[in-house]
C-alpha cells in the first residue's frame, strides 16, 4: 500500500465523516492516536469533546439545541488498564465492557453493527492500542452494510503486532460527502506521523474542513513507561 499525505488527503475531502489514526512516531518511541468528528447538521455540530477519567466523551456545547441524542452523545475513548479503546460510537462501552468480562476485541464487536441511520448506514469504526513491557500493537474494525443494504453486515478486522515508526493508520466513515454517504472502503489508509504532538493536532485541525469539522482528540503514549499526553480541540470553546 502507498502511503499518502493525512494533511492532503484532508484537505481534499470535505466530510471524511469521523477519523481514526493510530500509529507510532517517527522516533519509535510513542503511541500516536488521533480521533475526529464532523457534522453537517445542526444536532451533529453542537458538540464538543470533555475529558473523562482517562478517557473523552461528547456533550452537547448547546443543551438546549440538543436534539436526538442516540448517535451522537457516547465516549470516543476508554482506557481499560494498557489498552486504548478508540470508536467512533457508543460500541467504546460494548468493547470496554466485554474486555473487562475476558472477551476480545473482535468478539465484542459481534454483538455490534453498522448505524441505524439509513440510507447512509454509518460505519462503526473501532480501534485499540495494546501497550505491555515495551510492546506496542494496534487492532482496528468496520462494521459496514454490503452496499446500502442494511441485511448485511460486512465486519473487517486489521491487526499491526510491533507497527512501524513513522507509519499511522487511518480510517474514516465516509469516501467523501454525497447523498447517500458512502462508506469507508478497503484498509485503512497508510499516512505519516510526527514526534510532537501539537505539531500533529495543529497539521490535522487545520487540514479539515472549516465548516465542517467540529473537534479533535490526540494522544501520545509513551511506549516504555505507558505516560501519555493528550490534546483536544473543539470548534466551540
Amino acid at each position: 500500500m502507498q502511503q499518502i499525505s493525512i494533511e492532503t488527503r484532508l484537505k481534499e475531502n470535505a466530510y471524511p465523516g469521523r477519523g481514526i489514526v493510530l500509529g507510532k512516531t517517527p522516533d519509535g518511541t510513542k503511541a500516536v492516536a488521533a480521533y475526529f468528528i464532523m457534522g453537517r447538521s445542526e444536532n451533529s455540530r453542537n458538540r464538543v469533546f470533555v475529558e473523562d477519567g482517562e478517557g473523552i466523551r461528547t456533550q452537547a456545547y448547546d443543551p438546549s439545541k440538543l436534539e436526538d441524542p442516540s448517535l451522537i452523545i457516547y465516549a470516543p475513548v476508554r482506557v481499560l488498564g494498557n489498552q486504548t479503546i478508540v470508536t467512533n460510537g457508543d460500541q467504546t462501552d460494548t468493547i470496554y465492557d466485554l474486555m473487562k468480562e475476558g472477551k476480545t476485541f473482535e468478539q465484542s464487536l459481534r454483538t455490534r453493527e453498522f448505524e441505524p441511520d439509513g440510507p447512509n448506514y454509518t460505519p462503526r469504526i473501532s480501534g485499540l492500542m495494546e501497550i505491555e513491557n515495551g510492546n506496542y500493537a494496534i487492532t482496528m474494525s468496520i462494521l459496514k452494510s454490503d452496499g446500502g443494504d442494511d441485511a448485511c453486515c460486512n465486519r473487517y478486522t486489521f491487526s499491526y503486532d510491533n507497527p512501524k515508526a513513522g507509519i499511522g493508520r487511518f480510517i474514516h466513515t465516509y469516501v467523501s460527502d454525497g447523498n447517500p454517504l458512502p462508506s469507508f472502503e478497503g484498509e485503512p489508509e497508510l499516512v505519516e506521523t510526527v514526534d510532537d504532538i501539537d505539531t500533529y493536532t495543529d497539521m490535522i485541525w487545520n487540514s479539515l474542513n472549516a465548516d465542517n469539522k467540529v473537534s479533535l482528540f490526540v494522544r501520545f503514549i509513551d511506549i516504555e513507561s505507558g505516560k501519555y499526553e493528550t490534546r483536544i480541540v473543539n470548534k466551540h470553546n
